[in-house]
């Protein structure tokens, strides 16, 4: 580590640039090899190899939101992959898609995550390379109000199961990496986080509050936004905007009604 310098993350941002990685793609990567640098320390906890970093020498890409590319997808789309899909890989898309879940917190969903209509579910972990792990931020465990549509799809496919809601046949957990196969069988490039942005559209067209936006997202909140808290315990408020909002495409086939609705706590 003692070798690493702004020399040699000049040639290492060299080699990134000639394997076409993007600008952003390219900082996250640098931004790893400092944070493995400054791990360094002694036994009174001071760095080992305290670095000033030189951007400009090693030309390190400026990232233009602009330009960087922001997959998205739309209602046609969403509801064509759920004609094509099945069982798992449909009911994962719906919740994708109408939850705006990013995608390691839907593989860590358990049964026992939901109400007992489906229409609300506490998320609480995160799943990477098969592993749970605690979500990113505070701001990630949170509750997901459900439109009414799709909770009777997940409460028919959580019936008579137990433990995590999507795995491999022999019930070990998934990684995104795995499920990306799955929008690839659908004839779609790209990965989960489209739907996060659908669904943060479907919100914003129907005019749900930022607050509410930000909580149902998990995204960050200001000092200003602390009152926004209150949102968690008023179930009322929050189920209101949650079907005027909808889903903002359709279910298809699996979206057919059932006569009443399955509980899981009955079927478990």
């Amino acid at each position: 580590m003692s070798e690493v310098g702004n020399g040699a993350l000049r040639q290492f941002v060299e080699i990134l640039t000639a394997a076409r990685l993007a600008p952003k793609t390219i900082i996250n990567v640098v931004t790893v090899v400092k944070f493995i640098v400054a791990s360094a320390v002694d036994e009174e906890g001071d760095q080992i190899h305290p670095g000033v970093w030189n951007y400009e020498f090693m030309q390190l890409p400026l990232v233009v939101k602009e330009k960087q590319n922001r997959p998205t997808i739309t209602e046609a789309e969403i509801s064509a992959m759920l004609t094509t899909l099945k069982g798992r890989d449909a009911t994962l898309v719906a919740l994708v898609a109408g939850t705006g879940l990013r995608i390691g917190e839907a593989l860590a969903i358990r049964t026992d995550d939901f109400d007992p209509l489906c229409r609300l579910l506490q998320v609480r972990r995160s799943v990477w390379r098969r592993r749970e792990q605690a979500p990113k931020t505070l701001n990630a465990i949170r509750p997901v109000d459900i439109p009414e549509e799709l909770a009777q799809v997940l409460c028919r496919y959580i019936k008579g199961r137990t433990g995590h809601l999507f795995t491999t046949r022999a019930g070990r957990l998934l990684d995104s990496r795995n499920v990306l196969d799955v929008l690839q069988q659908a004839g779609r490039q790209g990965g989960y986080h489209a739907f996060r942005r659908f669904r943060f559209a479907v919100l914003r067209k129907a005019g749900v509050p930022d607050d509410l936006i930000k909580l149902w997202l998990g995204h960050s909140q200001n000092l200003i936004d602390l009152y926004a808290a209150q949102l968690r315990y008023d179930e009322t408020y929050r189920r209101e905007w949650c079907e005027k909002a909808g889903l903002g495409f359709e279910l298809g086939e699996l979206g057919y009604k059932s006569e009443a609705p399955i509980r899981p706590s009955l079927v478990a």
